[in-house]
């Protein structure tokens, strides 16, 4: 058994994310685009002595008791019938909490392949999927489109049906954080006031769907007709995210949106060159963001 292991956990932007109306059992259904970045988790995970036992340490920051990596450590358990070994997770935060980059999701699946190499077994899909209805809904795209599985995908459902698509390799990316905190629950609570008020319905028709997600994504940058529920509400409630995306396009982005529920504010750039440069002349403004690929 190895002493110690290793996994990264990738953050995930939404390139479009068009959100249904809620659906009886309280969920909403999305068609969307998720694409994994460059900015990442990084996970030690260390056998202990005893089972069923899983301490997490994060000097970056305090974790809610039923955090994901708690309830993915469960849920395997669950899973798979056998006592798992105890564990002691060491986690280094370099996704944002509450910015729409899936996180906490990601850092979940990742806690997942790390107790399959300790427990010297391999999961099926359906077995992964079991854990990700247990954990959230954005676990779904990591436990099948993270750790070398490719990246990028068409998600719909609630986020379990996972459509893997190639990913590009020459989008640039600048992230910017607005210093706001949205999290999922006030952002969806949001998009459910809106829709419910005649004056502002977001008429589904607007957006893309999901058979042409593929199509567009392969489409030049700024042919993209990508859109995203939460940017207008997240928007007016917040002006730094409004801020934030007039800063990329005076950059000169040849796309920008709110990843996810927010807060986390993206670019797309023409060029690696382009997009360092975003970067150095948006800090020298004193806003806080990433270049990222």
């Amino acid at each position: 058994m190895p002493n110690e292991i290793r996994e990264y956990a990738s953050a995930k932007i939404n390139l479009n994310l068009l959100v249904l109306p809620r659906r009886e059992d309280g969920f909403h259904e999305i068609e969307s685009i998720f694409q994994v970045i460059s900015v990442r988790d990084e996970l030690t995970v260390i056998p202990a002595d005893g089972y069923d036992s899983c301490t997490i340490e994060c000097q970056d920051m305090i974790l809610p008791e039923n955090n994901t990596l708690a309830l993915a450590y469960k849920a395997f358990g669950k899973v798979t019938g056998i006592r798992s070994r105890a564990v002691s997770v060491s986690l280094v935060k370099k996704i944002p909490s509450g910015g729409g980059l899936g996180g906490g999701s990601s850092d979940a699946a990742a806690l997942v392949r790390a107790l399959e190499k300790l427990n010297g077994i391999k999961l099926s899909e359906e077995q992964l999927d079991v854990i990700a209805s247990d954990v959230g809904s954005d676990v779904f795209f990591f436990m099948h489109c993270d750790g070398g599985a490719g990246g990028c995908a068409v998600v719909t459902g609630r986020g379990e049906n996972v459509l893997k698509i190639c990913r590009r390799s020459d989008l640039f990316f600048v992230l910017v954080f607005p210093g706001v905190h949205s999290s999922t629950k006030e952002a969806y609570s949001l998009v459910d006031e809106r829709n419910s008020a005649v004056r502002g319905i977001c008429r589904i028709d607007e957006f893309p769907r999901a058979k042409d997600l593929e199509r567009i994504y392969n489409l030049p940058v700024g042919k993209w007709s990508f859109m995203n529920s939460f940017t207008d509400v997240l928007s007016e409630k917040y002006p730094e995210i409004k801020h934030s995306i007039e800063e990329l396009k005076a950059q000169k982005a040849l796309f920008c949106d709110v990843s996810g529920s927010g807060s986390t504010v993206f670019g797309v750039f023409a060029s690696r060159c382009d997009a360092e440069n975003a970067v150095v002349a948006i800090k020298a403004k004193g806003r806080n963001c990433v270049f990222a690929e």
